[in-house]
């Protein structure tokens, strides 16, 4: 009889081509137009977690999109963890910058092209496909597992909150294991132990009811894109640091101890420039880059614009512009309080001449980490050493996964992040990617920690 592994490895093109399947289903959870998109997505989980043997498989109706949610407990005695990863993926925009089409999954270079490939759907494909090699091998799981995959994460996974606080004793587990979260590097196995809140805001300027000649009536009222400049503006000092009174309340420092691990870790900031194309460096003074991208709180401007950005010219003064916010928080920064914070200062700084509105964002976060001493974070590490032959990292996340919050306050459980994308694959820009041979370590690595949990427990 084959091991799950070996399984699993007989398979890989099978999984290739599941997985191939998956990323063209267009399941953009922020978009009203791929409302069917989403449903298809949702479907095609429970649909893979039937054929892999899990059990009581349900789509479950939220206030948002569909939780998708299974179980398999019958390990008596054994440790039960809670899998979590999302089916719903980022817009495709810009198209144009696409070299594949983002829905139709394309093959180069051992790479998989597709929107949602990295982010999630490829690494949360990895656990169901892990619950499979063991079930058709062997019968049976070492531990006992429940599955939450969501479809709303890339909009800020406020419906998920409300889902498991509702199906608390239902999700009960010892802890997290998250299919979202990716490691830091290509060539650096890591496991990333805590990540960033998110408040977030749009804006909007308006000037004459309609729009205008730019040559009839320019010079006589405010351009509402010269005044939401000017705001944008407002916002950063000359050094980078956030110029919005209160939004560095109750933000402490971060420590030496905190500082130094991000010193010792091997990274150089002209390779990573060089990465992502970009001249040099920016952001706020005192603190290196890493320091400001996972221990400092950032406020930047995700769109900017309005009036005619077609070819050529219209001499046009428009009536309104717009701009999108988001911020990324650090412990002790409230989402909430950021955002009013933030609208103050709008309001304090509105040119005269235009009239503002201000929209908050449906959803905020405030910053998680997991225990340092998790004993589902130390076996993480002992996996990934055994995967890649070399210790693995601790590091932080810039970005926000609400999740670590969510089911730590619903359930009292840690969120250990288990990964296999990787920060480079592109995910929410165009042409992201998901390394063919991140899926077959993912296989290893899945299916050896349900093994050791299995034979320890925590």
């Amino acid at each position: 009889m084959a091991t799950p592994l070996e399984y699993a490895t007989e398979r890989k093109a099978e999984i290739l081509n599941e997985l191939i399947a998956f990323a063209r289903i267009p399941s953009v959870s922020t978009d009203p137009a791929y409302l069917q998109g989403i449903a298809a997505g949702a479907e095609w989980v429970a649909e893979r977690m039937r054929r892999a043997g899990l059990e009581n498989i349900e789509v479950n109706p939220t206030a948002g999109h569909p939780v998708v949610t299974c179980d398999w407990l019958h390990a008596e005695g054994a440790p039960t963890i809670l899998i979590y990863g999302h089916y719903d993926v980022q817009p495709p925009d810009p198209l144009e910058k696409w070299k594949s089409q983002p829905f139709e999954p394309e093959v180069r270079d051992n790479r998989l092209y597709a929107r949602g490939v990295s982010d999630d759907k490829g690494p949360m494909l990895i656990p169901i496909k892990t619950a499979e090699a063991y079930l058709k091998t062997l019968g049976r799981l070492p531990i006992n597992v429940k599955f939450v995959i969501e479809g709303d994460e890339e909009r800020g996974s406020a419906p998920l909150g409300a889902f498991v606080a509702g199906r608390a004793a239902q999700l009960k587990a010892d802890f997290v294991l998250s299919a979202d979260g990716a490691m830091w590097r290509p060539d650096e196995p890591s496991i990333t132990v805590a990540n960033r809140g998110l408040a977030a805001l749009e804006f909007t300027v308006t000037g004459a009811a309609k729009d205008l000649h730019s040559g009839r009536h320019g010079g006589g009222i405010h351009n509402p894109l010269a005044a939401i400049a000017r705001l944008a503006a407002s916002l950063h000092d000359d050094q980078g640091r956030v110029a919005v009174a209160g939004f560095y309340d109750g933000v402490r420092p971060p420590s030496n101890t905190a500082r130094r691990s991000l010193a010792d870790l091997p990274f150089s900031e002209e390779k990573y420039f060089e990465m992502i194309g970009a001249p040099e460096g920016y952001g706020e003074a005192g603190y290196s880059l890493l320091e400001r991208q996972w221990l400092r709180p950032t406020l930047e401007l995700n769109g900017l614009g309005g009036g005619y950005l077609g070819p050529g010219s219209k001499t046009v003064i428009p009536t309104t512009a717009t701009a999108k916010i988001t911020c990324r928080l650090v412990p002790d920064q409230d989402p909430d309080q950021v955002v009013e914070v933030i609208s103050r200062h709008l309001r304090e700084h509105c040119p005269k001449g235009v009239t503002l509105e201000i929209a908050p964002g449906d959803h905020g976060s405030k910053a998680y980490a997991v225990p340092d001493d998790h004993p589902g974070l130390a076996l993480a590490e002992r996996v990934l050493a055994e995967v890649y032959n070399k210790a693995s990292l601790r590091v932080r996340m810039g970005a926000t996964v609400p999740i670590g919050l969510i089911f730590r306050d619903a359930i009292q459980a840690e969120t250990v992040f288990f990964s296999f994308s990787t920060a480079d694959e592109d995910y929410h820009a165009p042409n992201e990617f998901f390394r063919l041979q991140r899926l077959e370590d993912g296989m290893k690595a899945w299916i050896r920690y349900w093994e050791l949990l299995g034979q320890e427990g925590i």
